[in-house]
């Protein structure tokens, strides 16, 4: 108990002394106790909880049935020997193995209360008597079959609810977590399993009752245990796929420290808008992949381009743009993906067709990319890095409007505006060391020296940096400084000279990582180069 903070240990020494409490009646002189009823359940409750240790909750209907069989103080009884002898995840053991007990010991108390307060036994005895199960005649003096059902399903809901509120406190004295994620984000997932256990628990009541006995109501039992070993499959499968995504995010952060971070970010803003556009369950998830893994092609990128220090040749530039393909590839054979595969192979697609690699145009870029433009985008153009600090909010997110419609999809700049106002943005610093440099360095193209634009601002980071080879070379272009490693830049001779070229080009025609700026700190500068 040492290991222990002080309001864990007191929270933990009351709920034992409450589980005593109402167990305490069953020791009483004159208590009628069913104790072979009580040591039969509690024994398939302790053997189930061994056999399934990591999810004990798959024998919950052996407790219901108790609270539907027994007094609430001998219902107490039936979920101690599984929780004591319950694997223990980490020390302290036995407080962990007390609080659990007297966690289960309260639940089923409080569901056999309420079990009672609602006439469910009555119910339970009109089903016993008249087979309301097998047709017959239904008992007047007995609710029958549909109430006794309600209750049983209310009974399951008390049990979860009490369990889910005790733990939650044990995670705020213990754990420290907050009340609103100790209780507000785990009730509705915690309580839906008990919508199938109280309906399997009544069976089992009354099967135990029935002229079968114990044995038949034990067969509702092995259903059960198949659902629990394909949940345990599911999460296990579930958490192979997260060690994937883990592994290849940080396979990316590795080889390009510079820009570390940026994937989670990419993808909780990407969660952010789809959130907003009324996305959801599955698709909410994939995307939220999609943005992690949206520059998983750079593992395929030679690091000494992603590391250089001098102007790129243009066939270095092709290479970089083989970037999405190479992403592409890489998961091809992850199925569990679904979607996101699209925006890992089309996020620098632009809406005005000139992104690459396909040249997508308008509807053609699957919704997924469309976001993870957006996002990749905005955080590039709010994170700080060792060439240029981190712009405003409302900075990026102007900038981001000004480019909808001919880079970005304006639906999705104005779903990530309108998350922003919700829930605000905190992005974190991911330059490692100030002497990297590389990822992309300077545009080949000549530009007039630094001294010569004191009033020209720094174009969006993560920007592509076209080629614009209708300016006239310059010598001094050697005072220069590279690029930061993360923003790609592609040849666009086509538009290179227009002055009205969008400043961003993260999302769909260079950066590796969304909107980049040059070292410069005086802001946009005209023509599309940043």
């Amino acid at each position: 108990m040492r290991a222990l903070p002080l309001g864990a240990r007191v929270y933990v020494l009351c709920a034992v002394l409450a589980g005593g409490l109402c167990a305490a009646p069953v020791v009483r002189p004159g208590q009628d106790v069913p104790w072979a009823t009580v040591a039969l359940l509690a024994t398939v409750h302790a053997v189930g909880s061994r056999a399934r240790a990591r999810w004990p909750e798959w024998c919950s209907p052996v407790l219901l049935a108790g609270a539907f069989l027994l007094p609430p103080a001998a219902a107490a009884l039936v979920a101690l020997p599984g929780a004591l002898l319950t694997r223990a995840d980490r020390p302290p053991v036995w407080p962990r193995r007390a609080w659990r007990a007297a966690r289960l010991s309260l639940a089923v108390w409080a569901a056999s209360c309420a079990f009672s307060a609602l006439r469910g036994p009555r119910a339970l005895e009109a089903l016993e008597a008249l087979g309301d199960l097998g047709g017959g005649v239904r008992d007047p003096g007995g609710p029958g079959f549909p109430y006794a059902l309600v209750t049983a399903v209310a009974a399951a809901l008390v049990l979860g609810l009490t369990a889910t509120v005790l733990e939650g406190g044990v995670l705020v004295t213990a754990e420290r977590r907050s009340p609103r994620a100790a209780w507000s984000g785990r009730l509705p997932g915690a309580l839906a399993p008990y919508l199938v256990h109280g309906p399997a628990g009544l069976t089992m009541a009354v099967l135990w009752r029935s002229p079968y006995g114990p044995a038949a109501a034990l067969l509702v039992l092995l259903p059960m245990y198949v659902c629990a070993c394909g949940f345990v499959l599911y999460h296990r499968e579930s958490a192979a796929h997260q060690a994937t995504i883990r592994a290849l995010v940080q396979a990316v952060d590795i080889k390009d420290r510079y820009t570390r971070g940026h994937s989670e970010r990419v993808g909780r803003a990407s969660t952010m808008i789809a959130r907003e556009l009324g996305m959801s369950g599955d698709r909410l998830e994939a995307l939220r992949i999609a943005g992690i893994l949206h520059d998983v092609g750079k593992l395929g990128v030679p690091t000494r381009l992603l590391r250089k220090n001098g102007p790129l040749t243009p066939d270095e530039r092709r290479v970089i743009e083989l970037h999405p393909e190479y992403g592409d590839e890489m998961v091809r054979g992850i199925g569990f993906l679904g979607e996101a595969r699209a925006a890992i192979l089309h996020h620098h697609e632009r809406l005005d067709g000139s992104g690459y690699p396909y040249g997508l145009a308008g509807a053609q870029i699957p919704e997924f990319a469309r976001v993870v433009a957006v996002a990749d985008a905005f955080d590039a153009m709010t994170s700080t890095r060792t060439y240029s600090r981190a712009r405003p909010v409302p900075t990026a997110v102007e900038e981001l409007k000004r480019c909808a419609g001919t880079q970005f999809d304006p639906r999705m700049v104005r779903a990530l505006a309108r998350a922003l106002d919700r829930h605000g943005w905190h992005a974190a610093v991911t330059a490692d060391a100030p002497e990297e440099r590389g990822n992309v360095p300077a545009d080949s193209s000549p530009r007039p020296p630094e001294p010569s634009r004191p009033r020209e601002p720094s174009g969006p980071r993560g920007a592509s940096r076209s080629p614009e080879p209708s300016r006239s070379p310059e010598p001094s272009r050697s005072r220069e400084p590279s690029w930061p490693r993360g923003a790609s830049r592609v040849p666009e001779t086509s538009r290179s000279t227009e002055p009205s070229a969008p400043l961003v080009r993260a999302a769909a025609t260079g950066p590796l990582d969304g909107p980049g700026r040059s070292p410069a700190p005086d802001g946009p500068r005209p023509g599309g180069r940043s």
